[in-house]
C-alpha cells in the first residue's frame, strides 16, 4: 500500500491554488466519497512525490494510504488533472474508501 502524507488546506478557489502550485510547489487536493465523510476534505501535498507516484500503475489501481494531520484515511485516485502543455499536474481528486 502506498502511503502518502499530506496538509489540510483551509482556503480554497483559483488564486490559492495557482500560488501553492507556483510559490510552494504543492498540488491542491480533495478527498470526497463516502457518508462518513460530512464534506469534502481539502488537502495539499508535494507535487514532485505524486508526479513520480503517478507513473506507475499501482497508483491508480491500488488503495493509498493518507496520513493528514494524524488521521489515517485509506483513498483511491479518482481524478487527476493535468496541464495541457506541461509536465505539471494541477489537481488531484482522492475518494474515500475507509477510515483506519
Amino acid at each position: 500500500m502506498i502511503t502518502l502524507n499530506a496538509i489540510l488546506r483551509y482556503q480554497n478557489g483559483t488564486s490559492y491554488s495557482r500560488h501553492i502550485r507556483k510559490f510552494h510547489n504543492q498540488l491542491p487536493g480533495i478527498i470526497y466519497g463516502n457518508s462518513l465523510i460530512k464534506s469534502p476534505i481539502l488537502i495539499t501535498m508535494l507535487h514532485d512525490k505524486i508526479f513520480h507516484l503517478q507513473k506507475k500503475n499501482e497508483f491508480y489501481s491500488e488503495n493509498i494510504l493518507l496520513v493528514i494531520d494524524r488521521q489515517k484515511y485509506i483513498v483511491r485516485v479518482k481524478e487527476i488533472q493535468r496541464h495541457a502543455f506541461k509536465l505539471r499536474i494541477l489537481h488531484i481528486d482522492f475518494i474515500y474508501i475507509s477510515l483506519s
